[in-house]
């Protein structure tokens, strides 16, 4: 199967002038202040910053988890910052994917039927050669017929890595992907998604604090006090470690 070649001039999601504001008054906290940003199609990023820069606020905002208090939010040309839940829901069905830090899988389903799990709620069933080939590339094929407490950590998320990549979503949202795993299932993980974006032509965002993750991405947004004050293309764990050091985390 081709995998049509990735469009490098194309955002696959935006934030135009973002605000997030939790609370009122004096106990208002301002979690974004104007955030503008694009992400790019066939492009793994990543997002950093200390402890409360609102890094997982962004990203929940461009997933339309949540909602901006003002500016505009658009996956590809749609502004989800407009819609309505009902439309929003079908739009995170349909062509977002996510993976957190927590796999949330079903315990009573397997692995196959966890991945096939957003398509069968949409009542469509998954492209026989494209989940062979999301199988093969997240390594998993001989433990798709074992329930989530007959697998390790990193083949959980290596489930939930799948099943954000089997409706060919538009972007993969990750929030800490690899935050509950050690290092050495963590490497496996970054580099399936790494394998995604470069093989199957797929677009991820990835909120992290670890330099080492972030030096899996094609670009590090860096954000500060709910703004983005810098950002890096092709990091290395050193060069992110050092933009991180001069943020104060």
């Amino acid at each position: 199967m081709s995998v049509p070649s990735p469009s490098v001039t194309t955002a696959a999601a935006r934030a135009v002038d973002v605000t997030k504001v939790y609370g009122q008054g004096d106990t208002a906290v301002h979690a974004l202040a104007g955030v503008s940003v694009d992400f790019l199609r066939g492009q793994y990023a990543a997002i950093m910053g200390p402890s409360g820069s609102g890094k997982s606020t962004l990203l929940h905002c461009l997933a339309g988890l949540d909602r901006v208090s003002s500016g505009q939010v658009f996956l590809g040309d749609d502004e989800i910052s407009a819609m309505n839940e009902k439309e929003l829901t079908l739009v995170r069905r349909d062509k977002i994917g996510f993976v957190f830090q927590a796999y949330n899988l079903v315990p009573t389903l397997t692995g196959l039927e966890n991945i096939g799990l957003p398509l069968a709620l949409a009542g469509r069933s998954p492209d026989p050669e494209w989940l062979d080939r999301i199988l093969t590339t997240v390594n998993l094929a001989d433990r798709v017929g074992h329930r989530p407490n007959e697998l390790s950590g990193g083949q959980q998320q290596r489930v939930a890595v799948a099943r954000a990549l089997v409706s060919r979503p538009e972007v993969i949202f990750a929030d800490e992907p690899t935050g509950n795993l050690d290092s050495r299932s963590g490497a496996e993980i970054l580099g399936f998604m790494r394998d995604a974006v470069r093989e199957l032509g797929q677009t991820i965002v990835m909120v992290t604090h670890d330099p080492v993750a972030a030096s899996y991405a094609d670009r590090v947004v860096f954000l500060a006090d709910g703004k983005i004050v810098d950002e890096l293309a092709g990091p290395t764990v050193d060069s992110v470690m050092d933009r991180m050091r001069r943020l104060g985390d």
